[in-house]
């Protein structure tokens, strides 16, 4: 599975080369043109959500914190698999071209899409988010209407084993933003840890990546973030890993943690550059 974001700028040869209904009013500024499409789809009947940085931009005023603010190339998005069909028709004609190669190859589980005028990507998942680790997401599509729920956002970027720079920013932003509750009344608009211990106790590979980066980002924070801030994210963090810690663990969980980190517990995306 190829990393979100890691296309270089600029259309593929096997992008094809217009839509039937002609361009559509894509927009420049990429949280604007998020907001446009996710509301030009729901008129259509389809559900699409913003995940990735510009959702973390979106729901966390920290996001823009001098330290964590960051450039936003492309956009990501999650969408039921079961509107894959629909969802190519109504991309095309809001203004994007298809990858056709990858889309042949992988459109069971992920679309490419690109915005010529923007010399922007389009990268959809089709039901389930995967990269290290699998994350079904259809179930909670509708906790929030444009984005992921706190708890997903979160998820989608502790999954990965390789942290980079611009994933730290991203986490921290949320972990100042959202604080932990053990029982969220709004899971669209809270950090819900019900999300995040039932993903954990269920697969100790799930658990042991989510942990191992939460102690790394908790290293991070005095190296990003003020005194006070840092301190916050630490006691948001060490309430996560208690959370964790007690959450009750299932069969296949404690079979799995004999073995431990002698075998492989996660996958690494494949880098693919046009």
């Amino acid at each position: 599975m190829t990393r979100p974001g890691d296309f270089e700028a600029g259309l593929p040869a096997s992008a094809e080369a217009g839509s039937a209904n002609g361009p559509g009013p894509t927009l420049a500024d990429g949280v604007a043109e998020a907001q446009r499409l996710v509301t030009a789809l729901q008129q259509e009947g389809l559900t699409l959500r913003l995940l990735g940085g510009l959702a973390v931009r979106l729901r966390c005023p920290s996001a823009r914190h001098r330290s964590l603010a960051r450039s936003y190339a492309d956009l990501d998005f999650v969408a039921p698999k079961k509107q894959a069909r629909p969802l190519r028709v109504a991309l095309e004609a809001n203004g994007y071209v298809a990858d056709r190669r990858f889309n042949a190859l992988h459109g069971e589980r992920r679309l490419l899409f690109y915005d010529q005028v923007h010399q922007r990507q389009i990268d959809i998942f089709l039901s389930v988010f995967e990269m290290c680790h699998k994350l079904v997401l259809e179930p909670r599509l509708q906790l929030h209407p444009l984005t992921l729920s706190p708890a997903d956002l979160l998820l989608t970027k502790l999954q990965i084993v390789e942290l980079n720079a611009k994933d730290i920013q991203d986490l921290l932003a949320l972990l100042l933003d959202f604080p932990p509750q053990e029982t969220a009344a709004n899971p669209g608009e809270q950090l819900d840890m019900r999300i995040v211990t039932q993903v954990c106790a269920h697969d100790w590979g799930w658990y042991t990546t989510v942990t191992d980066n939460l102690r790394r980002v908790a290293q991070e924070a005095d190296q990003l973030l003020q005194a006070e801030e840092a301190a916050r994210v630490r006691r948001h963090i060490e309430e996560m890993l208690r959370l964790l810690d007690q959450a009750p663990k299932s069969s296949a969980w404690k079979l799995r943690s004999l073995v431990g980190r002698r075998l492989q517990w996660y996958e690494l995306p494949e880098e693919v550059h046009r």
